[in-house]
Formats: C-alpha cells, sequence, structure tokens
C-alpha cells in the first residue's frame, strides 16, 4: 500500500534532483498535480480586503463544520452545481478533498466494511480507508474507463451488507474521463436496489475537486441529484489554485434518510481527526469568490499541446475529457503493436527518465501498462518535450529489438 501511494511523490522528488543537476529547463517534469497557475487576482484582493476590514477575531474558532455564513454562500453553489436546493445544513467546510474524504471515511465506516472503488483509481484511496478499519475492494472499469456498474453490482452482492459505500471520481485522476450521466443513473438504480434488499444503503461518494476543469462543452453530472444517499467532496485546489491553503468542503444530499445524524458524525470526526475546523481564513476567501471559475481554456490548450506531443512520438493515450491528466499506452516494445495492459509500465518509466522526462507509473493507480502525466505546467515545457518523447520512444524500441 505504501510503496504505490508513495511513487507520485518519488516521482515529483526524483524531478527536483535532476533538474538541481541538469538544469529547470532541461527537465520535463509532468509527474504532480500542482498547478502553476497563479490564483485569480481577486483572490488576492479578497485576502488584503478581510484583513484590513477589522473583524472581531477572524482567526478564532467556530463550529466544527464551518462559518455559518460561508456555508450558506457555499450551498447556492454546490445546489447549483448538483441540481438540488441546498442550505447551509448540508455543507460542512473541509480541509481540502482529502480531509473531507477522511472524515466522510470516519464517519460512515464500521470496522470490516467495505468501500468499492473503480480501477484505475487515485492512488491515496487505499490508504484513506484503511485509516478508518475499512476495506477497499477494487473492480476494474470499462476499456474505456468508463464506471462498469455490472461489476460493481457483483461486487456489492458479494460483500452484502458489508459495502458501506461506492467512491467515485468524475473529472477522473488518472484517466480524465467523465463518467456520463446515464452511467451515474444506472449505479444510483443498483445501490437503491442493493439497500432494499439489505437494508443498508451504500453511500455514494463523489470526489469532485476537478469539476470545474473540463473540455469541449463537457458537463460534469450531478449525484446529489441522483442518488437519496450521495455525498460530495470537492476542494479549491485545482479550480483556484489554492492545493497548499487546504481548502474544500462537503456536501450532502437533501434527501439524505439520516442527514442530521451524518452531519453530526462529520462535525464530530472533522474535529476528533485533529482538523478541528477549516482554515478560517480560506473560508471566508472562498466564500466570497463563488463566481470564480477555474482557468480550463489554459488547460485545455496545454491538453492539445500534449496531446500533439505524444501523438508525434507514436504514444497511444485516453483523450482527457476533464481535469490534467493524460494517461498513455506503454508502447509495445521492439516496434511492435502491443502495449497497454501488460506493458512493463515501471521500467518504461525509468526509460523516460533517462531522457528527463517524468511520469507516474500507471501501476500506482491499479493499472499496470500505464502511465500518467499531469500537464499542468507551462505549455512551453510540453511542447519542448516533444524531441525527448520521440528520443525515448526510439530508445525503448531499440531496446525491446534487442531483447
Amino acid at each position: 500500500m505504501l510503496a504505490g501511494s508513495s511513487l507520485i511523490r518519488k516521482m515529483f522528488e526524483e524531478g527536483a534532483r535532476l533538474k538541481a543537476v541538469h538544469g529547470a529547463d532541461k527537465v520535463f517534469d509532468f509527474s504532480i498535480g500542482n498547478p502553476d497557475i497563479d490564483p485569480p487576482p481577486e483572490f488576492h484582493r479578497t485576502l488584503r480586503k478581510l484583513l484590513d476590514e477589522g473583524r472581531p477575531l477572524p482567526h478564532g474558532y467556530m463550529p466544527n463544520a464551518g462559518f455559518p455564513d460561508v456555508r450558506e454562500k457555499i450551498a447556492v453553489k454546490a445546489g447549483r452545481e448538483q441540481g438540488v436546493t441546498l442550505d447551509g445544513s448540508h455543507i460542512l467546510m473541509s480541509v481540502g478533498a482529502a480531509g473531507g474524504l477522511n472524515a466522510v471515511l470516519k464517519a460512515v465506516l464500521n470496522p470490516g466494511d467495505e468501500v468499492v472503488v473503480a480501477r484505475p483509481y487515485f492512488l491515496e484511496y487505499r490508504a484513506y480507508v484503511a485509516n478508518h478499519g475499512g476495506r477497499l475492494v477494487e473492480v476494474d472499469a470499462m476499456p474505456d474507463f468508463n464506471l462498469d456498474v455490472d461489476r460493481i453490482a457483483d461486487a456489492l452482492a458479494a460483500a452484502n451488507e458489508k459495502t458501506a459505500a461506492v467512491l467515485i471520481n468524475s473529472p477522473h485522476n488518472p484517466t480524465g474521463r467523465i463518467y456520463p450521466a446515464e452511467t451515474i443513473g444506472r449505479l444510483a438504480r443498483v445501490l437503491e436496489a442493493h439497500g432494499k434488499k439489505t437494508g443498508r444503503y451504500p453511500y455514494l461518494i463523489a470526489d469532485e475537486p476537478y469539476r470545474e476543469i473540463v473540455y469541449d462543452g463537457k458537463v460534469v453530472p450531478p449525484v446529489l441529484a441522483a442518488y437519496h444517499e450521495a455525498i460530495v467532496v470537492t476542494s479549491y485546489s485545482k479550480s483556484l489554485s489554492l492545493p497548499g491553503e487546504r481548502i474544500g468542503y462537503i456536501a450532502l444530499s437533501p434527501a439524505m434518510r439520516d442527514k442530521e445524524d451524518v452531519f453530526s458524525a462529520l462535525a464530530y470526526t472533522t474535529r476528533v481527526l485533529g482538523y478541528v475546523n477549516a482554515p478560517a481564513l480560506m473560508q471566508r476567501a472562498v466564500a466570497a469568490l463563488i463566481d470564480e471559475k477555474a482557468p480550463a481554456a489554459v488547460y485545455a490548450k496545454r491538453r492539445d499541446a500534449f496531446k500533439e506531443v505524444l501523438d508525434g512520438a507514436g504514444i497511444a493515450y485516453v483523450d482527457p475529457e476533464g481535469a490534467f491528466y493524460v494517461f498513455a499506452k506503454v508502447p509495445g516494445e521492439g516496434g511492435s503493436d502491443a502495449g497497454g495492459p501488460g506493458g512493463d509500465d515501471r521500467r518504461f518509466v525509468d526509460c523516460l527518465k533517462q531522457h528527463l522526462i517524468l511520469g507516474v507509473p500507471g501501476s500506482a493507480f491499479g493499472a499496470p501498462g500505464w502511465v500518467r502525466f499531469a500537464y499542468c505546467v507551462d505549455e512551453k515545457v510540453i511542447r519542448a518535450s516533444a524531441s525527448a518523447f520521440k528520443a525515448a520512444v526510439a530508445a525503448w524500441t531499440a531496446a525491446g529489438q534487442k531483447g
């Protein structure tokens, strides 16, 4: 578990080492989803205004769920996105999406409970579930990386009442896939039927930090409107380029049967996990920036540039619909058409590293034979990597022919 979860940071640290040796302009680091775009100018103006307004105890404690006025404002935004009517009683401010997911899992898991996730998946999920006595159950996604609802249904049936939740992520890290509304609807019907049969309705937990980074007119379907036991966890790390500020929120379906109990449990777990509350200044800042938009157009240009680079090198990939990752197949060795699943992703990543390109092996996400590249870097860096990618693929092909 720990070996897989450390791979992104390991590659990120390797990138720093290589930059120190070769120079930052010679290294093409696509290892980590760390936005390089500055927050919108209004963010800085808002901070100055908040600091100058003279509010009493601006940095003091507040209810564990967050400032009531902030939660009311966030409820308007979340309700608009999710196609439901929300108020502050449906919103808890969180310490980023990671803090929010851990608060949710601690609130809903009993020891030995299972959480179903589609493979590939964000590698930290396994640790998050294990943190709270649960067991992650992995099921394969469809070949196009859409959710395989039939396999999820089989996993639910095998676990009977032991399934506490199904955890999804859309837009998806690492593939960039957006789950269609039809898929979400089918999944909701499966969860409803399972709940009626067993007496325990699994929660549908949607991890949505990339919701606002979508391309080509795509829309991320709502989850809260689709299923009564749905919980959305998100953050402003990507949409406002604030990953280090650790600010996000949890939104509960207004139709949730035991909403008050779940809300109280989440407020409690936020406290006992040691977060106590989300950062006070950041809560007020994001509440003032409800109408600010993620720089999706910038990421779209970078996506297109990266696709050109991979096309030029002969590397196949999943066309990203959202987020800022490309999930690429390991090329067939020796010039063959084979590749993708079954390809040696770790060895290919080592080959790329010899040409000063940093990516993360797909096996870290439960998908051997693939490599994830994060294109939240300057477009100039992406385009400058083209010759290095071509040289790496040529070396990979030559090594396969010799072998």
